[in-house]
């Protein structure tokens, strides 16, 4: 089902990996790191390296800001409601919970409403606009959603109701008719940054108001920790103003800032532990998500934002339940899924994959959408049918096909869609679902070649276990946060010894346990799901890896263990 994947290494430019070696008097694997990164001019080094607030951009240059704070200001001033509407993922309720506490904390009158992905679906509904002019408020704020809901933004305008966009999606050719959007994607924007996700759209709308109403700017940075969880929920450029935004949310959350976040490292076992952006997308995401998947995602706002310990501690404790069972959930449906494709899918002249189902649970439909297009490598569309004959669809891609542009040509047969160029979520009706499937097959065809559709592992840097010292050691831990735009670097040894013999553990015998050895430097390492590669490690012979390098905590003892990617054999 899986081929083995192609290393390449990535290209470096010899002279650049020369200067930066020349210039900071650094070992060549770091030197090409740096270089690859454009990490090379002293003013560049020292941003990277050293991010502060000061580094961030002036939140007026972006498109709308000051008509959206001048609206904003004036609701708090004569004391009218505001209801804050976030899309229902990790992404839009973090920025919820953001603008919430912090218009309260300046004394505004606000409540949110994220809606119900059952019932509801995707992005600014009448329902929620509905509920706004049910509790008095005139003005709505939508958070990580918004750029495209034309008649909704036309509805909330014929009851009075003005509304405000924060979103960070690609915007149609119409705009909604908005009193205001801010979106650095939107045309003649001149904000230098449009990497944001949804909730550092809304924390620059906070920067603004505590900028303009003269607010103790203090306000809007003791909730970085929200725009941090939500930038990598959401997996935007751990790159410029993310990687400043990033990297001061995980220090708070560490400190355990709010009581809701808290709790949720704590049921995941992370307490005490340093917070990185992999454990929050691995292990706390999921959780809040939980809340939307299966139930009310208005709770995940509620742990967000409470600062009842006991309180938090109960809500954590309900959604990792509720997680788990969504764990179960995704399995069935991933299995399912799998078998359609071997069953029926040309995997020799497909290039996409796009399965349908009544009954299938809309709230997994993403992370299933993920798991079947790590195993073909070809970009997927999985689509749940409601009882009325509507479905609703999430989509993953692969680096080499822009998702939400193949969209845009298949749109004919859509209600509607929207995303990113590697996530985009779409509304069909039943009866159009074979020809949308035909006419996205066709477009991935037209984009892409076999060759794309060949799984591959670019290597950052060769380095021998002899090699990794605690300079290397020290610079990977300045490196971070990673995520994409900056991923751990992926090294790659030759000639390597098993020391000892292998073990398979955990639930299913699936994780490699081993010692590799060079010369006189031995470490731990450990590969998931790479049970098939038990055979080529008795042999007693060397073999070739691809590895990450990281900490392994037991019995409070840190020690450097490689993770594993993938293993040849030596020829």
């Amino acid at each position: 089902m899986r081929s083995s994947p192609k290393w390449n290494l990535r290209k470096v430019d010899g002279k650049l990996i020369d200067q930066v070696v020349q210039e900071y008097k650094v070992p060549e694997p770091i030197a090409r790191i740096m270089a690859s990164r454009g990490i090379i001019e002293r003013s560049v080094v020292r941003a990277f390296f050293n991010p502060q607030q000061e580094q961030l951009y002036d939140p007026h240059l972006m498109k709308g800001m000051d008509m959206a704070v001048s609206r904003i200001l004036d609701q708090l001033q004569n004391g009218h409601r505001i209801l804050i509407f976030g899309d229902y993922d990790v992404d839009g309720t973090s920025a919820a919970a953001l603008l919430t506490l912090f218009l309260r904390s300046v004394e505004g009158d606000v409540q949110y409403y994220i809606p119900t992905r059952e019932t509801e679906g995707y992005g600014l509904s009448k329902t929620g606009i509905d509920y706004a002019a049910g509790i008095g408020a005139t003005l709505l704020i939508t958070c990580d959603c918004g750029i495209n809901a034309v008649e909704q933004v036309e509805y909330a305008n014929s009851k009075s109701i003005d509304v405000i966009v924060t979103d960070h999606h690609n915007p149609d050719t119409q705009l909604p008719a908005a009193y205001s959007i801010l979106n650095p994607k939107q045309k003649d924007c001149s904000y230098p940054f449009t990497g944001l996700c949804g909730c550092g759209v809304a924390f620059k709308l906070v920067q603004a108001i505590c900028d303009t109403g003269q607010f103790d700017p203090d306000l809007a940075w003791r909730h970085v920790d929200l725009v941090a969880l939500g930038s990598a929920a959401d997996l935007v450029p751990v790159v410029d103003e993310n990687r400043v935004l990033i990297s001061l949310g995980l220090q708070q959350i560490t400190a355990g800032a709010k009581p809701g976040i808290a709790a949720l490292i704590q049921e995941s076992g992370f307490a005490g532990r340093e917070i990185t952006v992999g454990r929050l997308v691995f292990w706390i995401a999921p959780k809040l998500n939980a809340a939307g998947r299966l139930g009310d995602a208005g709770r995940a706002v509620k742990l967000m934002i409470t600062d009842n310990p006991a309180f938090a501690k109960k809500m954590a404790a309900e959604l990792e339940r509720e997680n788990k069972k969504r764990q179960v959930l995704t399995e069935q449906m991933v299995t399912e899924a799998a078998t359609i494709v071997q069953q029926s899918s040309n995997l020799d002249s497909d290039c996409a994959i796009v399965l349908a189902r009544r009954g299938w649970h809309a709230g997994v439909i993403g992370i299933v959408a993920s798991r079947i297009r790590e195993m073909f490598h070809r970009p997927v569309f999985i689509i749940s049918i409601d009882e009325d004959g509507i479905g609703h669809g999430s989509g993953r891609s692969i680096p080499a096909l822009d998702l939400y542009t193949s969209l845009q040509k298949c749109s004919d047969h859509l209600v509607g869609f929207g995303g990113h160029t590697v996530a985009a979520g779409l509304t069909l009706q039943e009866e159009q679902f074979e020809a949308f499937r035909e006419q996205f097959l066709l477009t991935a065809a037209q984009s892409l070649t076999m060759a794309d559709l060949e799984p591959r592992i670019t290597v950052d840097t060769p380095l021998q276990l002899t090699e990794i010292t605690p300079r290397i050691m020290k610079f990977l831990k300045t490196l971070a946060p990673y995520g994409p735009g900056n991923m751990r670097p992926k090294f790659m040894a030759k000639n390597i010894r098993v020391n000892g013999i292998p073990r398979l553990v955990g639930r299913d015998q699936n994780v490699l346990q081993l010692k590799l050895m060079e010369s006189k430097s031995c470490y731990s390492a450990v590969g998931f799901n790479m049970a098939d590669h038990y055979e080529k490690l008795i042999q007693n012979q060397p073999i070739n890896i691809v590895f990450e390098i990281g900490e392994n905590v037991w019995n409070g003892v840190i020690s450097t263990q490689l993770e594993l990617l993938d293993i040849h054999a030596v020829e």
